[in-house]
């Protein structure tokens, strides 16, 4: 027999977790029992705050350590500017590529979001989409997801990409000195900032063209 502490949910007076929760390191052994299954520590971080906290804290962070750790290493190592706390987004970066919404992107295509089930991330092949003033910044891009047969336009692939230490990135400061816009109501579908316009500044170069 294995005893457990329970422990209740503090974050909410309307959870209704009601008879306690276990505790933290037992959770702990059975994501890492489960590898770090990304579809059960999403549905678990449904449950309530007490375990939406533990997942954006803990769960979301082993996941991306056992999936690409030395690109975490990598932007956790950058002081205040880090990734550090926001692992769900990175986690969602890894596996999951956000679509594109008809008229936005490529005027009539729509493409549903969906899970990547195998992504490898590149510090290198991310300056190929850096202007060569600014590859002194570390951008780490996604392989294309491919989707086929989309109409007129062929055969579309998107990639995803992370920056380390954006704010004080030179594609950043150049954003603001070409006078490119925050757009207004678009947000970034992992970490929901507010997404820069790099096709406004004339910041896309040709090696990104996909």
């Amino acid at each position: 027999m294995i005893l457990t502490k329970q422990y209740r949910c503090v974050h909410s007076s309307s959870c209704q977790c009601t008879k306690g929760h276990l505790s933290e390191d037992v959770i702990f052994l059975v994501f890492r029992q489960l590898n770090w299954n990304p579809k059960l520590i999403a549905a678990l971080s449904c449950v309530c705050k007490w375990f939406d906290d533990l997942a954006k804290r803990v769960l979301w962070k082993e996941f991306c350590k056992t999936r690409a750790l030395k690109m975490m290493l990598d932007l956790q190592s950058c002081g205040s500017h880090s990734v550090d706390g926001n692992w769900r987004a990175l986690g969602k970066l890894l596996i999951y590529c956000s679509g594109c919404s008809g008229g936005r992107l490529f005027n009539s295509i729509q493409i549903p979001g969906h899970f990547v089930y195998r992504t490898r991330f590149s510090r290198t092949s991310g300056k190929s989409f850096l202007l060569p003033h600014c590859r002194t910044d570390v951008l780490y891009v996604s392989d294309p997801c491919e989707h086929l047969d989309q109409g007129d336009d062929g055969d579309v692939g998107f990639f995803r990409g992370v920056f380390k230490s954006f704010m004080v990135s030179k594609v950043r400061r150049m954003l603001i000195n070409r006078g490119a816009q925050l757009h207004p109501t678009a947000v970034c579908p992992y970490c929901k900032a507010k997404m820069w316009n790099m096709l406004q500044a004339n910041m896309v170069p040709l090696t990104a063209s996909y």
